[in-house]
């Protein structure tokens, strides 16, 4: 009865929170990019409406158990906010590096930033070589096109963003290096397989737009619980085409158990040497908690 209970509650929530949304978009003053974010999460949660009632009434006919044959839902009860990620104790910002980087310019960070984007270069690479982009078409059943290599490395992009914000100022810096990195891949990918320039042009734009959306709705599946994060893995991943809920749990999985990887590794070796490995994306033994294997590196961080 509280999982029936705290899932009524939810969709109470869900239902004042787009009237919200709805009440910011009538508002002209709202910016241009925020009005196309808040159009794509209300249209989304406007589009689950039925999809979260029809979970409501199997909850009322199962007398409150949310259970599947292989596996429990994780959920949470907590509420986190930015208090929550404080940065590094040990960093201290100056006043001065404060109006720096509010005018846009870069402060003084913990290593050079050769070293940093050195370090934030092999790490894209990691995204792009070390993963299996063979094994995520085949088993989500996804074509094997530009845009779904994209989608997969936007995935793993995502999850070493989330861990190198952990490092303050200087894991941000890597995050823009490898965001920008990307787009170059992206981009060379495309010219190299003789797509029309105007197209291509095209194409980056309408990707730029879906991935700061996709970010947007992962961070909001990583902090929820499984359901919200199997929503965000099947609008932004498989493109709203998933006719098998396995391939979702097997996602679900798969980006919760990279976290915890990733999480475990050393933010010095991170910030000094970008190597990052992952795990299998099928795993007989997928709750289990490997120790990642110390990177080796020389003084100079290479």
């Amino acid at each position: 009865m509280a999982a029936l209970a705290r899932a009524l509650s939810c969709q109470a929530a869900v239902t004042q929170w787009t009237a919200g949304c709805r009440g910011l978009l009538q508002t002209p003053a709202v910016p241009g990019p925020w009005r196309w974010m808040l159009c794509s999460v209300f249209e989304r949660h406007k589009a689950g409406t039925f999809q979260l009632s029809k979970f409501c009434s199997g909850l009322i006919q199962a007398n409150g158990a949310i259970t599947q044959q292989n596996r429990s839902f994780y959920n949470t009860t907590k509420h986190l906010s930015a208090k929550d990620y404080l940065l590094p104790s040990d960093e201290k910002v100056s006043p001065f590096t404060r109006i720096m980087e509010a005018m846009g310019f870069t402060g003084p960070l913990k290593y050079s930033r050769w070293k940093l984007k050195v370090a934030a270069l092999r790490m894209y690479a990691c995204c792009v070589e070390k993963t299996d982009f063979e094994e995520f078409f085949n088993k989500c059943q996804m074509p094997d096109t530009l845009n779904s290599w994209f989608l997969v490395a936007q995935l793993h992009v995502w999850m070493c963003l989330v861990r190198l914000k952990q490092e303050g100022r200087t894991g941000k810096y890597m995050c823009r290096y490898i965001v920008h990195c990307l787009w170059e891949d992206v981009e060379q990918r495309g010219k190299v397989m003789g797509i029309n320039s105007t197209i291509l042009k095209e194409d980056l734009k309408r990707m730029a737009e879906n991935f700061y959306a996709a970010l947007f709705g992962y961070d909001e599946g990583i902090l929820c619980d499984d359901r919200v994060l199997a929503s965000a893995l099947w609008r932004n991943l498989l493109n709203r085409n998933c006719d098998d809920p396995r391939h979702l749990e097997l996602l679900v999985e798969y980006v919760r158990k990279q976290v915890q990887h990733l999480d475990a590794l050393s933010g010095e070796d991170l910030l000094l040497t970008g190597e990052v490995s992952w795990r299998p994306l099928v795993e007989s033994n997928a709750r289990s908690i490997l120790k990642p294997l110390g990177p080796v590196y020389n003084d100079e961080g290479l």
